[in-house]
């Protein structure tokens, strides 16, 4: 039976993370947006929050639950309720810790798992993306042949977060032999590795994405995730998924909460604009889709801690998230009328953030 009160533990680390949001990021987020930089020590205190470290399990170093992916998107939807940028770049390692904790063995787990338990966040990033608009996650371009007990991986892979700052990036490939999708860790100065120009992006402005090229890529038959078994890779696709639905969840709350409160205290003729009928059905419309997507994302996050197949209801949760989440920006938007156009108000750049969570595939993981 699905339960929609929070414990305890959950409650704490949702006004944790809320606190953080209002107080921390909120103010910071147009001058990051503006500049394309966040500062380091907002990004530190994100990570010092723990979030990862409590979805790693206990009986693997971490000090989580055996599953957590609700108490998972329980965090991202409040910390993407203050900017999904920075929401983005403090969860960035769990794009490589995640299907560790998932798919790794043993030994890649007891090698690579206390990166991401230390005070710092770790150097590590994950290649998942490809350039293109017939990008299709489940067979990638980039490709992974085995020669003489090596892969050799070649592709491009685009939107890779902080890669110039990575020292070692989790690759996805097609495994021509195995003919399944795999993960690759290389290091990022393997010969053959390039990272390119920084992509200047419409939303998420203040994370850093870059262009990674893999010509000839040689790594160990131990770089590949999981080894010799590899991955299941519709298991990390719905992870990834319930982790973007959530983030969505969190930029839909932030813009309606905004737009009510501009809508009450915005008035025109005599009266608040949010006694008009027009706004009021829209901004009623707008909570609709904020419960609808949480309770989606929820039903999923539930079956992946039960340990069941949640593909139908990832996909989804993630599916009606990239509809919604634009649908209710753009109604903040118009509820603030041309004041949605300043830059000076948040909503302008939720609309730019939420337009690329249709695109976002694998740059989160819960």
């Amino acid at each position: 039976m699905i339960s929609f009160t929070p414990t305890d533990e959950q409650t704490m680390l949702i006004d944790t993370i809320r606190r953080y949001s209002l107080n921390d990021v909120r103010p910071a987020a147009h001058e990051a947006d503006e500049s394309g930089d966040l500062p380091e020590a907002l990004v530190r205190t994100g990570w010092e929050i723990g979030i990862l470290p409590g979805s790693i399990p206990e009986s693997m170093g971490g000090f989580g639950e055996a599953s957590g992916a609700v108490t998972g998107a329980l965090a991202y939807e409040e910390l993407a309720y203050g900017d999904l940028a920075l929401a983005l770049t403090v969860l960035s390692p769990a794009l490589a810790a995640i299907p560790l904790v998932l798919d790794g063995t043993d030994e890649q787990r007891d090698q690579l798992l206390p990166l991401f338990l230390d005070e710092t966040p770790p150097r590590v990033t994950a290649a998942f993306i490809e350039p293109g608009m017939f990008f299709a996650p489940g067979k990638p371009r980039t490709t992974a042949t085995r020669q003489n007990g090596r892969y050799v991986l070649n592709g491009a892979k685009a939107t890779v977060p902080l890669a110039t700052d990575a020292e070692r990036l989790l690759v996805y490939a097609w495994n021509e032999d195995a003919k399944q999708v795999d993960a690759f860790f290389v290091s990022a100065n393997q010969d053959g590795l390039s990272v390119g120009v920084r992509e200047k992006l419409m939303g998420v402005r203040a994370l850093p994405t870059y262009p990674v090229t893999l010509d000839g890529v040689q790594v160990g038959a131990d770089c590949r995730l999981g080894g010799e078994a590899g991955l299941q890779f519709s298991r990390l696709l719905a992870h990834s998924h319930v982790a973007l639905a959530a983030l969505a969840v969190g930029v839909m709350h932030a813009a309606l909460d905004y737009a009510i409160d501009y809508a009450k205290e915005r008035e025109q003729f005599g009266a608040a604009i949010a006694t008009k009928q027009a706004i009021a059905f829209m901004l009623a419309e707008c909570a609709i889709e904020v419960d609808a997507t949480r309770l989606m994302v929820w039903e999923a996050a539930w079956k992946l801690d039960q340990g069941e197949d949640a593909s139908k209801e990832a996909y989804l949760a993630k599916r009606y998230a990239d509809k919604a989440v634009l649908m209710v920006a753009d109604s903040a938007v118009q509820t603030l009328g041309g004041h949605g156009y300043i830059r000076e108000h948040p909503v302008e750049r939720w609309l730019r953030n939420a337009r690329g969570f249709a695109s976002f595939d694998g740059l989160a993981m819960l």
